[in-house]
């Protein structure tokens, strides 16, 4: 009985430190020139690619604000429910990386490659934009809410 309990308890740990180490779940996004939290945004898994909606305006002021610089589909939509990352897949070579998609910065209408590493044992997660090659970009660094 103490062997069966045991191995529940570990198992238990394997799964929630596995779990961590993706970048599925809840995430405060922080400005990487104001340094200010901005949003949170929920990564969630579809078949092995990952989608990020925006699921929290930190700025009151900015609830109802909508991407008007798009160029897209999203072009009009509001910006809180928004989709911004799309089709982020792991890389097959690099566990922590997930690379492939793109993300949208709702913000300049401007949509990117990406690529997501996670960091800190899967407490954050580094978030790079990039046209072209990925040296041509910005990083953010968001951290995990859940």
């Amino acid at each position: 009985m103490k062997r069966l309990a045991i191995t529940l308890a570990l198992s238990a740990c394997c799964g929630l430190a596995f779990a961590q180490s993706t970048p599925v779940g809840l995430w405060k996004t922080i400005d990487d020139e104001t340094k200010q939290e901005k949003s949170y945004v929920r990564i969630t898994d579809a078949d092995g690619a990952l989608t990020g909606k925006v699921e929290k305006i930190i700025d009151p002021n900015k609830q109802d604000e909508v991407c008007d610089k798009c160029t897209d589909e999203r072009k009009g939509q509001r910006k809180l429910g928004m989709t911004i990352l799309r089709n982020v897949k792991k890389n097959a070579e690099q566990a922590d990386l997930w690379d492939s998609g793109d993300i949208l910065d709702p913000n300049n209408g401007k949509v990117y490659r990406v690529l997501m590493k996670t960091i800190d044992g899967g407490r954050k997660l580094e978030v790079r934009g990039f046209i072209g090659l990925p040296l041509l970009g910005r990083t953010q660094t968001w951290i995990r809410i859940e």
